[in-house]
């Protein structure tokens, strides 16, 4: 029994040594978001519509990039556990080409349909919010915003590796410089302070845009002045070869299956919200304040994560099986607990965040009753997102496919859809029952995992 405790003990110290560095750049990165967002609120609820709406789009990008750079980390993560630095080299490439591919498909079909897509959450103009207004201040934040999603890729990719490989004490000091950096230009190019011009949604884009340049320049950095000690970024670039073998690996077992998997979960979240907006654009506003402040809370379940990932992807890859098996539970279990205490914590403070925004009652008191919910809802949340990385870990693809993605557009998506377009129901039912589905996908995903469907060594 004594030893048992020392196991797990050893176990949740090897997952906090992992997670916190996350989680403090995560937590940062969403602190920062929300006094970004506060700020754009001061200037007018159409201006904070419209960026939510296309912060909802490139969130589907933004899953893109993961889905696509989780796919090679399937294999890194292994690689790095069975101490194989070429493997670990050729995946870095796969990253990055796949990263930049990603990055001009992505710009180019928002330059195609990004009015369309922006078009789609305009609804409902009676409730004092200027949709030509919030319309147009979207398409310059978006316009803008197109440029630094190549600094995000990199840097997805570059940081990802890092992480794979424990290293995640750089990342979180790149996060925090461009934090820093976003955020005072934000209150310079916002609101015009000193000889800065006052640029409003445009000067949000420009500060991002600045910020992750700064953050993928950093990385970039390191990682090539450390190629001694880290050594696979020794000769990454003198050749773009990857096996053709391995790449067919990845192809099948991770890089399909997950860009399909995140892209379209990503889409069916934007989907989510697009049935919301037909309640009005006033229910935008207050989701996106909500979003914002559940998002800052959500670091933690994100965090551990990237440690269930790390941990059971190391473990798979040197063959202990039987440590993978033992551990899985204990992680998922973990994650829950820690989101129980989050949960009681956000539904304290849910009256505290909108009272910051310049916008009207009625948003606010929206964006209340959304927080509240989400917070009643975050062990869900947060043991759903632990056991799907568990089901990832092993490269079973097609089985977290079906398991987030597929249960999003089979039963989240048609139950909101239907919820919205045939009923009368109030928003907050509307949102509470949406959220509620996800206790069946927990169930689904504790029965997956307890029949070990997910051990598997990939690299091998």
């Amino acid at each position: 029994m004594f030893k048992r405790l020392l196991i797990t003990k050893d176990l949740y110290k090897k997952m906090v040594a992992i997670a916190i560095p996350v989680m403090v750049q995560n937590l940062i990165t969403n602190f920062v978001a929300l006094i970004d967002n506060i700020m754009i609120g001061r200037v007018g609820t159409e201006q904070m519509a419209g960026v939510a709406i296309v912060n909802q789009l490139f969130f589907v990008f933004n899953l893109a990039i993961f889905g696509a750079i989780s796919g090679a980390g399937i294999f890194c993560a292994q690689f790095f556990g069975k101490e194989d630095t070429e493997g670990v080299r050729y995946t870095f490439r796969f990253k990055i080409i796949s990263a930049i591919g990603i990055f001009l498909v992505g710009t180019a079909a928002f330059l195609i349909f990004g009015d369309d897509l922006i078009t789609a959450y305009l609804h409902d103009a009676e409730k004092g919010i200027d949709l030509a207004k919030t319309f147009s201040s979207a398409k310059t934040y978006m316009m803008i915003m197109l440029v630094g999603n190549l600094a995000f890729a990199l840097e997805q990719a570059y940081s990802s590796t890092l992480r794979e490989g424990g290293n995640t004490v750089v990342p979180m000091v790149a996060g925090i410089v461009a934090i820093c950096t976003n955020t005072v230009l934000n209150l310079l190019l916002i609101f015009g302070i000193g000889p800065f011009p006052e640029l409003g949604v445009a000067g949000a884009a420009v500060a991002t845009v600045i910020s992750r340049f700064f953050q993928i320049g950093i990385i970039t950095f390191w990682t090539h002045k450390n190629r001694e000690k880290l050594i696979y970024p020794k000769g990454l670039y003198s050749s773009m070869k990857i096996p053709k073998d391995l790449t067919r690996r990845i192809m099948v077992k991770g890089f399909i299956p997950l860009i399909l998997n995140e892209t379209l979960w990503g889409g069916g979240m934007a989907m989510l919200t697009q049935c919301y907006s037909l309640r009005g654009i006033d229910v935008v506003a207050g989701l996106n304040i909500s979003t914002t402040v559940v998002n800052m809370f959500n670091v933690m379940f994100i965090a551990i994560g990237v440690g269930v990932s790390v941990i059971l992807g190391q473990y798979l890859g040197a063959g202990k099986f039987e440590e993978a098996k033992d551990a899985a539970p204990r992680l998922i279990a973990f994650s829950t607990m820690t989101c129980v205490g989050v949960g009681i914590v956000m539904a304290s403070l849910s009256h505290l965040f909108p009272m910051a925004y310049n916008t009207s009652e009625q948003v606010r008191h929206l964006a209340r009753g959304f927080i509240l919910i989400s917070a009643l809802f975050n062990p869900i949340h947060g043991m759903c997102h632990s056991t799907y990385f568990t089901l990832r870990s092993g490269g079973k693809t097609a089985i977290t496919f079906i398991f987030d993605s597929g249960y999003t557009w089979v039963i989240a998506v048609p139950f909101a859809y239907a919820l919205s377009h045939f009923t009368d129901i109030n928003i907050f039912n509307v949102y509470f029952m949406c959220q509620g589905v996800e206790v069946l996908k927990c169930f689904v995903g504790g029965v997956m995992v307890k029949k070990n469907v997910w051990i598997s060594n990939i690299v091998s």
